[in-house]
């Protein structure tokens, strides 16, 4: 009997990790398509010059669409990943069980003497690598937040000042912009929606159940039971 296609085995080994890829490609592309028909249009509106798709895709415009969406993920998840080290929400999947906040042991971590055979090598080592190990996820969610707010900052301010200087107004620099309404605008707009939707999520997974999915607990879990694992 012939083995697995190893085509068909990495598909299916990664399928949430490519569907997700595909999907961001999908909504990047329409996003630019109806970005570069809604500044066309109001470029038109101005009696300003249009341009073409691929300058849309290159310009401050595009780019502080995407990286101000971004950021606020990663905020999302990089606040998610720290709270729930030390905070609880009874009953929910989403949750520790009152009573495990913490950093938990060594033993609970599989690190060191405790690390399994196949444990990753700095899990079994000393010192600082253990340490940048154990907090990578926390710390690459970190900089990614930080690089696209970033981005969000440099991007939004050229954009800022294009729209300014048609207006006959002076640029800001870069810190007068980080002060002005539209930064900040930008930034908790997008703030308050990943805050709603990780609370509500958190709060939803307590009472509501879908059934196969590792985000929800077993549909027969009582409520008051924290984890998805009971």
């Amino acid at each position: 009997m012939s083995g697995a296609d190893p085509r068909r085995s990495f598909v299916r080994d990664n399928g949430l990790s490519l569907a997700f890829g595909a999907m961001l490609l999908l909504t990047l592309l329409g996003q630019a398509l109806f970005g570069v028909v809604g500044y066309n249009d109001a470029a038109r509106t101005a009696g300003l010059q249009e341009i073409s798709f691929w300058r849309y895709v290159t310009s401050s415009s595009f780019a502080v669409d995407i990286a101000e969406n971004w950021q606020s993920e990663y905020l999302q998840f990089t606040l998610f990943i720290l709270l729930t080290i030390w905070l609880v929400q009874r009953g929910s999947s989403k949750s520790k069980k009152p009573g495990d906040e913490g950093w938990e042991s060594d033993e609970e971590q599989l690190v060191g003497e405790h690390a399994k055979p196949d444990s990753p090598a700095w899990a079994k080592a000393d010192g600082w690598r253990r340490t940048v190990f154990s907090h990578s996820l926390m710390i690459v969610m970190t900089a990614i937040f930080l690089l696209s707010w970033s981005a969000q900052a440099v991007a939004g301010r050229v954009a800022s000042n294009e729209e300014r200087m048609r207006d006959q107004l002076d640029p800001l620099s870069l810190w007068a912009y980080l002060g002005s309404p539209d930064f900040w605008g930008r930034t908790l707009q997008n703030w308050q929606s990943e805050l709603l939707a990780v609370g509500s999520m958190t709060v939803f997974a307590i009472y509501l159940r879908e059934r196969g999915s590792p985000e929800s607990k077993q549909v027969g879990t009582p409520n008051a039971e924290t984890s998805a694992d009971g």
